[in-house]
Parts: C-alpha cells; structure tokens; sequence
C-alpha cells in the first residue's frame, strides 16, 4: 500500500514536471539565451538557466555558472559625492551581473559546460566598459555615509525608502541588484529594463533619494522637485530623444535628464553637460512635444539674437563652485535655475520677488555683495552672482555699445552701487521708489511688446528682466520665453534702445535719429514701456528741452545712465538719473561737465555745441550766444 502511494506520488510529480512553466507575464525576458528565445544572444544550449547557473560543476557561489569577469573598473566620482565606488569584490552580485555586461567575457562562456556556441550581439546601451565614470554609483566603500539627499533610513538601519522592499541594498550596499531583478525583465511594464518595480515618475530614484529631507541649515538640491514643473509635465517625449521609455516627461522624471547607465555628462549622470542636458528638450525640436512656444529657451540664443555667454571649456560651470562667480563667469541654465524645483509660472509675482521658475537659486546679498542667500527672495539677488561684486566681469563688444559715465563708483559693472537705497536717483530695482521730485511721465501700467496694450500694473519696484528679456517673452504679450536669455537688441533688452555714438568726445554725434518715431518701433521703444514719450516726455513735462533733443536725433543715453547712480560729486549730481556719456560729450573749455537742476543746464560740449554755464549755447569753441537757454 505504502509502495502504492509513493508510485503515485512520484508519477504526480513526473507529470508535473513535463508541463510547461506555469508564469504569467514575462519571466527572464532577454536573459533568456536558448534558441528561439527572441533575445538579441541566443546560444546552442536550451534551458534558459544554464548561461549563468549549473546544478553542479559550476562556482559555488550561488551555482553560479558564467566566467566571471576580473575587469579593473574606473569608478564613479564627483566632488559632490560622499559615498565613494570601489572595485565590485569577485562573485559578489555586481561581479556576477557586470561578467556579461562589461563587454570583457563572452556570453555563454560556462564554468560547467565551456564555452557556449551563440549567435548575435548585446546592444551598445547594454555594454558598460570599464569606464563606469557614466553609471550609477555602486559597491561603494562601506560604511555608507550620510548626505541631504539621502533617505535617512539608508545610514540609520540600512534601509531605502521604498515601502514595497523591492528596492533594497544588498549586504548593507548599493548593487546592480539593488535596482534590478535579472530574472523578470518586465515588473517595469514600460521600461522592460529588469528593474525591481515600476520605475516611473521617478519611484526608484526616489527609493533612495529624499527631496523633502532637511538637516540644519543645509541646501537640499532637490528640494521641491514634487511640485517641480519637470515632476509634473505632461509633454510627450520623442522615441527619437533616447530619454527611456515613458511617454511623458513626467513620468520620465529623474531620467529626462540623468542616465542611470552611458550618461554623457562628466558627473552626476547627466545626459549632456551642463546647458546641453536641458537643450535637449528645450531647443523648439521634435525630442519632447507638444512643448509651447515659451519653453524654446534655445530660440532665444540663435542669430540675429545674442544671449548670455555659454560656459566655454576654460569656465565651465560646477556644482561645488561659489555662488558668487569670481573669475569664472558664465551663465549656464543652473546658474538661475533649479531644474528639480523650478515650477511652472501661471501668476507673474510682484517685484522684486524672483519668478517661481527661479524657484530655489541662489543669491547674493546685495547689503554687502557678498553673503550668500541660499535660495535668493529677489530677483535681483540671482543676477548678482555675476552683476555684483565679482571679479573679472568684462565688457563684450557682442552685446554692444557700452557708455563711460561722468562720474562712476569704480567699477562701472557693479550693479550694488548703482541700485542702492544712498544712490542719489536710481531705477528702483532694488528699493521702492523714493525720489520727491514730480514723475509725470510714469504711466500706469507698463506697456505690452505692441507698445500700447497695457501689461503689469506700474508698482514702487521693477525687476531686472523688466528691461533685460527676450524681445519676445510671453509675460509682455509675446509668444517666447520670459527672461534674459537673449534678443535682438544690444545688452539682451527686451525693445530697441539706442546709445548715442560720437568718433570724439563733443563732437558731430554719428548716429542720430532725427524726427523720432516714439511708437514701439522707434529708437526709444525701451523708455516707452514705463514713460508716455508722446503726451509728457516730447511735451517737455518735465524738462523744457526734452523735445529739441528728442527731434535732433539724441539718444536718452548722452545724459541719462539708466541703471542709477553709483557716485556723485559736485558737478555731477545724479538727480533725474543725469549722468553724461563721456564718450559722447567733452568739458567745456577748462569747466567740467556738470548739470544744474536748479536752472536746468549743464556745462559741457556736445554734438559740435558748447553749453554754457548762464544756459546760452554756441558753437564749441566759440563764444557768444546763438541761442536760447538749454
């Protein structure tokens, strides 16, 4: 009877066995290399488990059965990193994984049954090299050590964050079966890459990174990403943009821009370096749509337009570098913007608050020019990285005339001084509007590009990009990009502004514009925006020779500096913002170029004209009266 039942028992499991695999939806996928298989390798041998397991007469290391690859790698490294690779220890689950994928031994070449006759090849973005620089961090030096942008769980109990367990460290480390499972190709419908969940939306990244972690006073660099505008878009990505598998950039995530493998960027895995890595989405091309017209940053930089200066290989831009950039100016995409928490912009802020696609840069103090703000309130603050008081900033023909001021507070290109609350009469960029003197020419709401539908109400601050934009952004009624990525018009300005231009100091000007045309077309487009030219400026409300100047051709800049005045001294006041182009006028014989509000006139020759002290004017070099006061 006894006999009876274990005959039956093992004639059960005989039948069984001859059945086939009872697994719903994919099982190896690729990794299965028999013949038939529909994998890009397929060898000689038919059971799927042999090209790395043997039951017997393999290594004993977990039956293990493919030769293992004794590679010396060159690991990741960044000096932002803390956790350091170091060489995967041989049989170790990295060793085995990297002993088919490191390019160094043969497929199919067994410990149990030599070397495995196969057909085809593994495709390039499966072959890693030794130069593991573009991959991922792995085995790294234990003990793991702490950083912000960890989940806590990782040192604390060794532990990620991921509450299915499916993301685990192995023997208290990152491996490559940390993120991937080689025995199920498919648990990622999507992404089929065998990793050991459903990777979209950026879940497996965030099994180990913490966007919401906070330490002291320390910056979290990706802090804010879930409300991020790359976390929640919903542009469809290109098959041809090679970004991965999900559709969107949203589900995309961390992978829009970093590659876990064969990244080309030098450090932190991203896809291209620097402002490359962002230009490949936005560059207007067919890599992600439907993206809108403001988000073709790239547009902005092509000619006839100039925009801010790329990093060139002599500069270029580095995580670790000081926020405030001394002799290494260049202004990158990360230089004011942070691509994990940088959000969509529906409602423009009021000034000088710094726009929400600025959310989470850094700034410079403008009290001192030196203190880090970590991130920057203001606008302004952000653009002091570079317009303050760092060193070696340079005047670039490529971005136009640039005028030489009467009086100056040493360096013309520090922006503090010239906006500062003690300047005499400043833009009012960064304090509110002080001056007691009358302002009739301000209108109500700054103008849109067409030059009359109003835009923004007119308020006691102005930002930056209020003048510095591009000629077509979107918040002034143009279908581009907001910000000063580039124009058309000199100093990246949003409008026309024409600098006043003489061979020689006083003498003939060279670039005039007689008979102005005041609309948004005209040489005084810029000022138009904020000033009614027509009904008060051309009207002399404020200064009874603003007509003559204006009909003779002379540009705004031969007496006004339009940031502020970052010094004065007795001639020169800086009342009005009146700060003459010494490039433009010349002294009056032995007398200096001054302004007298009181009696509105100045000394100084100008255009082949000597204006005198008593208010008469001559021909230069000549005395005597030929007309009236100035």
């Amino acid at each position: 009877m006894k006999m009876r039942i274990l005959l039956t028992v093992m004639l059960t499991l005989l039948m069984c066995s001859s059945l086939p695999a009872q697994i719903t939806g994919d099982a190896l996928g690729v990794h299965s290399l028999g013949p038939g298989s529909g994998s890009h390798i397929t060898g000689a041998r038919p059971e799927a488990c042999a090209y790395c397991h043997a039951p017997h007469s393999g290594l004993n290391i977990g039956l293990w059965n493919q030769k293992l690859t004794t590679q010396i790698y060159t690991t990741y490294n960044s000096n932002t990193a803390k956790n350091v690779s170091t060489q995967p220890v041989l049989g170790t689950s990295s060793n085995q994984c990297l002993s088919c994928h490191d390019g160094t031994v043969a497929v199919g070449a067994t410990v149990a049954y030599g070397q495995v006759v196969t057909q085809g090849s593994m495709q390039t973005s499966d072959v890693f090299g030794s130069n593991l620089q573009s991959s991922h961090p792995f085995s790294l030096t234990p003990p793991l050590k702490d950083n912000i942008t960890l989940a806590a769980s990782l040192v604390a109990n060794g532990h990620t964050a991921d509450a299915t367990g499916a993301v685990t460290l192995i023997k208290g480390n990152v491996e490559c079966m940390s993120c991937h499972n080689p025995h199920v190709q498919s648990k990622d419908p999507i992404s089929r890459n065998f990793l050991v969940k459903d990777g979209s939306n950026g879940q497996l990244c965030l099994a180990c990174h913490d966007p919401l972690r906070t330490i002291g006073g320390q910056v979290n660099p990706l802090a804010d990403w879930t409300a991020s505008a790359h976390a929640l878009s919903t542009s469809k990505i290109s098959p041809q943009a090679l970004l991965g598998s999900y559709p969107t950039v949203a589900g995309a995530a961390c992978i829009s821009c970093h590659a876990p493998h064969n990244s080309t960027g030098p450090a932190r895995l991203l896809r291209g370096q620097n402002e490359l890595d962002c230009i490949a989405c936005h560059n207007g091309g067919a890599n992600v749509s439907p993206m809108p017209p403001s988000a073709n940053v790239f547009a902005e930089y092509a000619a006839p337009k100039v925009g801010h200066p790329f990093p060139a290989a002599t500069n270029p831009h580095d995580a670790t570098e000081g926020v405030l950039l001394n002799n290494n100016r260049h202004a990158t995409c990360v230089d004011c913007h942070s691509a994990h928490g940088s959000e969509p912009v529906g409602v423009f802020p009021p000034a000088p608050q710094i726009r929400i696609s600025q959310k989470n840069i850094a700034g410079i103090q403008a009290s001192d020019g030196t203190s880090v703000l970590a991130p920057a309130v203001n606008q302004y603050e952000n653009c002091l990285r570079c317009h303050g008081t760092s060193s070696s900033k340079q005047v670039l023909p490529i971005y136009g005339y640039f005028p030489v001021r009467a009086v100056s507070a040493g360096d013309a290109l520090n922006q503090i001084p010239q906006f500062a609350v003690g300047a005499t009469s400043s833009h009012p960029v960064m304090h509110a509007r002080s001056s007691s003197l009358a302002q009739p020419s301000l209108l109500g709401n700054m103008l849109n590009l067409d030059g009359i539908t109003p835009g923004r109400a007119m308020g006691t601050q102005v930002l930056c990009t209020d003048c510095h934009n591009s000629d077509d952004n979107r918040e002034s009624g143009g279908p581009g990009a907001n910000g000063p990525h580039g124009s058309r018009w000199t100093h990246i300005l949003e409008r026309r502004y024409e600098f006043s231009q003489a061979a020689v100091p006083g003498q003939a000007i060279s670039n005039l514009f007689p008979n102005p045309d005041l609309s948004v077309n005209g040489p005084y487009a810029l000022c138009g925006k904020c000033h009614d030219l027509a009904n008060q400026i051309h009207r002399n409300t404020s200064w009874n020779k603003h007509s003559a100047h204006m009909d003779a051709g002379v540009s705004c800049s031969t007496c006004h500096t339009a940031h502020g005045m970052g010094a004065t001294n007795a001639s020169v006041s800086g009342e009005r913002l009146v700060n003459f182009d010494m490039n433009v006028v010349a002294p009056n014989g032995n007398l200096p170029v001054s302004y007298n509000r009181a009696t509105n006139s100045c000394t100084l020759v100008c255009h082949l004209v000597a204006h005198n002290p008593d208010g008469t004017v001559s021909a230069a070099g000549l005395r005597g009266r030929i007309g009236g006061r100035k």
